[in-house]
């Protein structure tokens, strides 16, 4: 068990790292083709846009067909968008790299694996799991972007994209690892429920649908920073390296933040956690507003974030498999996972318009920090039961 957990991390590593550093990429395509900010923020936005609406699709064929095969799939879409972007000569290419790099994350990324390790691994022990799965993509952050950094700057960027590409094949053996993952119909089997009654179940719940809103948040948040603090910083005159730098260590203390956030979920209210966590996240954006901006705030900044960072994911998918139970959790997940993708795309596309409309970022720091309040006043409310159909057999 906890060796496919380990495969599946190690996936989310190359995965979830790998687009981790498209950030980097803003400045120099922009300037290379004398274009505004907005265009390749938009298409990153529009990537996370179709993860997100297709999460859903692809979580209920990885429920059941298995996240290996799904999973296969995503991959070979993955190193086909990093090529097309190899190629870039306008728009096209840029919009097109970044569509196929969406449906390969929908496919063999984080909602599908999510629902493998949430079937696969005991109630008492899911939270821990999810937690060590989400720390396998902070390590790939902590290691991805100062390497993407590299190639940038040793082969230019349309030679790194080359590079990525090749690298994303990496996780066609680890994927291999979860060809025995139980689908959803071998556990849905014993409740005798379909898919479409646990859409229907799920849709009627207050709960699911406000988590669903807060989790948006979490997306316009994580997007934002990802995409626009390396030229944010480049605009107040620091060092490109820095951003690199301050991405990665975010990346390295949300091993600790996810970790710890599985931990604490197998302990306490997770609802109660994500309230709070909000809470702290609009802190470190208010924070950040009010600092001097050099080279150590900036590092600060990234590992206060980096605590928060992706510490929402096993608490959020956690409570879909409290209330809901394991056996549709890619698909439930999926949906709620579809909100955080819409906010991740407004964070990027939003901080590419605002900036090419005003010159700054200080309109989108702000929205952050009001959406950071907003998302723990959202939670805060969630009863963290599970539904009717599931209390004989306990909370998960």
């Amino acid at each position: 068990m906890w060796a496919v957990v380990a495969a599946t991390a190690s996936v989310m590593t190359i995965a979830m790292g790998l687009r981790s550093g498209f950030g980097l990429f803003v400045k120099p395509i922009s300037s290379d083709f004398g274009m505004g900010r907005e265009l390749f923020t938009f298409a990153v936005g529009l990537q996370n846009l179709l993860w997100g609406a297709l999460s859903p699709f692809f979580g209920a064929l990885a429920d059941r067909f298995g996240a290996a095969r799904t999973g296969v799939a995503g991959t070979l879409l993955y190193a086909a968008g990093l090529c097309v972007l190899s190629i870039t000569s306008g728009p096209v290419e840029i919009v097109l790299g970044n569509v196929l790099i969406g449906a390969a994350l929908a496919a063999g990324g984080q909602g599908t694996l999510i629902g493998a390790v949430g079937r696969m691994v005991p109630a008492e022990r899911r939270s821990l799991a999810l937690g060590i799965l989400m720390a396998g993509g902070s390590v790939g952050q902590f290691t991805m972007v100062p390497y993407t950094q590299a190639l940038i700057g040793g082969l230019g960027w349309q030679g790194a994209f080359v590079a990525m590409s090749a690298t994303a094949m990496a996780m066609l053996p680890l994927l291999w690892m979860l060809r025995d993952v139980p689908v959803a119909a071998q556990q849905a089997s014993a409740a005798t429920q379909t898919l479409r009654e646990a859409l229907a179940e799920a849709f009627r719940h207050r709960g699911f649908w406000l988590l669903t809103a807060g989790f948006f948040v979490c997306g316009f948040h994580v997007v934002f920073v990802a995409t626009h603090l390396p030229a944010f910083l480049g605009d107040q005159g620091l060092p490109a390296d820095l951003a690199a730098w301050t991405l990665a260590l975010t990346g390295l203390f949300n091993i600790v933040g996810s970790y710890a956030a599985g931990v604490l979920g197998g302990r306490y209210v997770k609802k109660n956690l994500l309230a709070l966590l909000y809470l702290a996240r609009a802190a470190v954006f208010l924070a950040f507003i009010l600092a001097p901006k050099n080279e150590f705030t900036v590092l600060a900044f990234g590992a206060s974030l980096g605590l928060l960072w992706l510490s929402t994911v096993p608490l959020t998918s956690g409570l879909v498999a409290t209330l809901f139970g394991p056996a549709y959790m890619s698909m439930l997940y999926g949906f709620v996972f579809f909100s955080h993708q819409f906010g991740s795309f407004l964070g990027s596309w939003l901080g590419g318009r605002i900036y090419d409309m005003v010159g700054n970022y200080d309109a989108m720091w702000w929205i952050s920090v009001a959406l950071g309040v907003a998302a723990a006043l959202l939670h805060w409310p969630i009863r963290e039961q599970p539904v009717r159909r599931l209390a004989p057999a306990g909370a998960a």
